[in-house]
């Protein structure tokens, strides 16, 4: 099986270098130790099965699952175009169910009460909690990706960290131009003060990239307890969870599912329904309120046009 595995890494030359370590962790800590010295044509489905239950018992998460079972499927499906094996024994086998976990959504009080409290840089907070982008792709952002009349940003590129600095393109559906809020232009500009169309935006003390491992431990979430010290309805977030905000926020403001879509980089509607079901659910009770008080407004007008 590891040859086989080498074989199909190797080719995966598409992989971006985050994916790469991902899969690289999945198969060293997880696949590997089992199936590592197992021939390709003596894996059976029930098998699969019982790893599968096993590292669940353990205590495994669903995601890093869905993670090492998905490696192992991949490899064993090159295996199957390369006719080692006439199917893959991967098919059938049936994970984990993840378990739901509340999000950690802020309201605009909140927000203004964690950019108050951050020891610098608040205008990180606002501006992943009003706009949805990724840390990776506000970390990128250049003074020539903001349209500062139309109050759009155009998000063509991300940072990530893995082994140092990754600088990659989005997907396609990822490749988006974001609105802003006009209260945020102020704190913008400041940020573009003295720089070129190709100098970072937001950067660290030293004008270098902001990394959401330092600024996360150091910055934000010392601000996080200090919120939740005064207000016992504040969640335990990290800056990805800015994110979540972002959705709730734009619901709450109306926005329908297809512009939160748009606005987050999500492939299809469906996966931003999916993600953010609490937040639209909340907002389908005021719709049937709405066609409530539209029902009775027709029925009452056409009992006075009777009576008339």
């Amino acid at each position: 099986m590891s040859s086989v595995y080498q074989a199909w890494f190797l080719a995966q030359s598409h992989f971006a270098a985050k994916t790469k370590a991902t899969r690289q962790s999945a198969w060293h800590r997880h696949v590997e130790p089992r199936w590592g010295n197992t021939l390709i044509a003596d894996i059976r489905p029930s098998a699969i099965r019982a790893w599968v239950a096993s590292i669940a018992e353990e205590g495994t998460s669903a995601t890093t699952i869905e993670n090492a079972f998905g490696l192992l499927r991949q490899v064993l499906g090159a295996a199957v175009e390369d006719n080692r094996i006439a199917r893959n024994p991967c098919e059938g086998v049936k994970l984990p169910k993840r378990k739901h976990s509340d999000r950690g959504y802020l309201s605009h009080e909140q927000v203004v009460a964690l950019a108050s409290s951050v020891e610098r840089q608040g205008e990180v907070v606002r501006f992943l909690a009003y706009t949805g982008l990724g840390w990776g792709e506000m970390a990128a952002l250049r003074v020539q990706d903001f349209d500062m009349l139309r109050r759009r940003v155009n998000v063509s590129r991300s940072v990530t960290e893995s082994s140092g600095l990754v600088w990659s393109t989005p997907k396609s559906w990822e490749r988006r131009s974001v609105p802003f809020p006009a209260t945020l232009c102020d704190d913008l500009a400041a940020l573009m003060v003295g720089k070129g169309r190709d100098d970072l935006v937001f950067t660290n003390l030293r004008g270098g990239v902001l990394r959401n491992s330092n600024w996360a431990a150091r910055v934000f979430r010392p601000a996080v307890l200090s919120c939740q010290a005064t207000d016992p309805t504040f969640p335990t977030i990290t800056p990805h969870d800015l994110r979540h905000t972002a959705a709730s926020l734009a619901v709450s403001a109306r926005a329908n599912v297809k512009a939160v879509q748009r606005m987050l980089g999500h492939a299809k509607a469906s996966m931003t329904l999916d993600t953010y079901a609490d937040p639209f659910d909340e907002d389908l009770d005021e719709v049937a309120d709405r066609l409530d008080v539209a029902i009775r407004a027709t029925a009452d007008g056409l009992r006075t046009a009777s009576e008339a």
